[in-house]
């Protein structure tokens, strides 16, 4: 597996947004979470990516146990993410976005840094690979919103991990820029990288998942295939309302 819980928790105050949770995410496919409002989707990808520290149980991340997840030290357990607010440099080029992570991952000496041209191939496919190569000269704080998803889409593809989660990469998007980052989670699915993405919008939800994972009152409702989950008569009474 991937990525796996046991028991993990996290409460505010008498809230448990995630409440003993275990469940395991398969090394290849794409596995959607979704649930409703205030089921744990966010705070469980906070837990996973070390944003938000657990409050109990463990992440297993390519079977390695952490109690303790730390933001900074998850890309070297093979784990990155995106966030629903796009962060970004503002002040430097795309361009610039990319190399700060591909070398030396600190702002000002990466942009010093003398650079090696497999790495400048790497950062040109990149943003090819998202649609950004022709607006590698512009400043980050000069792209329209889906644009930024995209830069910031490349730049996790940058720290060449195997496992990426998506943290409603399609909210506010225009229908063609929906279409474009579908598009790149199917290559990178293509390409045999573990896809984890949240979303509240069933038809993307079946179009790209391999499986998806139910929440519900940061509990697993359901899990596995994605038909017979969201046929399933609990997920339909909790989620979908029917």
């Amino acid at each position: 597996m991937a990525l796996q819980t046991d028991g993990i928790s996290k409460h505010f105050g008498a809230v448990r947004a995630v409440d003993e949770l275990s469940l395991s995410i398969p090394r290849q496919g794409t596995t959607s979470i979704v649930g409703p409002n205030g089921s744990g989707k966010s705070t469980l990808v906070n837990l996973l990516s070390g944003v938000l520290p657990l409050d109990g149980g463990m992440v297993i991340i390519d079977g390695v146990g952490l109690r303790v997840v730390r933001a900074h030290e998850t890309p070297a357990h093979g784990l990155t993410r995106t966030f629903q607010e796009v962060r970004l440099f503002d002040q430097i080029t795309v361009w610039d976005n990319i190399m700060v992570v591909l070398t030396e991952r600190r702002l000002f000496p990466s942009l010093l840094e003398r650079v090696k041209p497999a790495t400048r191939q790497k950062a040109q496919h990149i943003l090819e690979s998202v649609g950004m190569w022709e607006k590698r000269d512009s400043l980050a704080m000069d792209l329209s919103y889906g644009q930024r998803k995209l830069l910031e889409i490349g730049r996790v593809m940058a720290m060449d991990v195997q496992t990426y989660l998506f943290d409603e990469p399609f909210a506010g998007l225009f229908p063609q820029m929906v279409e474009r980052v579908k598009d790149i989670m199917k290559q990178m699915r293509a390409d045999g990288y573990t896809i984890v993405f949240v979303s509240h919008n069933m038809e993307i939800v079946r179009e790209l998942s391999d499986r998806i994972i139910v929440l519900d009152s940061g509990a697993l409702l359901a899990a596995g295939d994605v038909e017979p989950v969201l046929g399933s008569e609990e997920v339909i009474e909790a989620y979908l309302g029917a």
